[in-house]
């Protein structure tokens, strides 16, 4: 189920639709930029970016957003290291082996 959860929103879509605020013409973000900003910025300690990212989409869709954002990077960290994604997820959270 989560994989044609993946897959759907993976697929490509045509972009954003433009705003126009103050002259100035501003792009509506999706959820995967707001979940890439909004971990970003945690990471940095960044709160006021965090608090901006967190504004863009719903905070359900951000909370898929991240969720998918750390499985990506999950399984590509275990590709990297030649490990299983369980062995990496386990290691960046300090847990025992399995």
């Amino acid at each position: 189920m989560f994989d044609r959860i993946r897959r759907y929103a993976a697929r490509p879509r045509p972009s954003a639709p433009v705003r126009k605020t103050d002259g100035r013409e501003k792009r509506a973000h999706n959820l995967f930029e707001a979940a890439a900003a909004h971990v970003s910025a945690s990471a940095e300690g960044d709160q006021d970016r965090v608090d901006e990212a967190a504004s863009w989409v719903s905070p359900e869709a951000l909370s898929f957003g991240v969720s998918e954002l750390a499985c990506r990077a999950v399984i590509a960290l275990a590709r990297e290291r030649g490990q299983s994604p369980d062995a990496v997820a386990r290691d960046l959270l300090g847990l025992p082996p399995s």
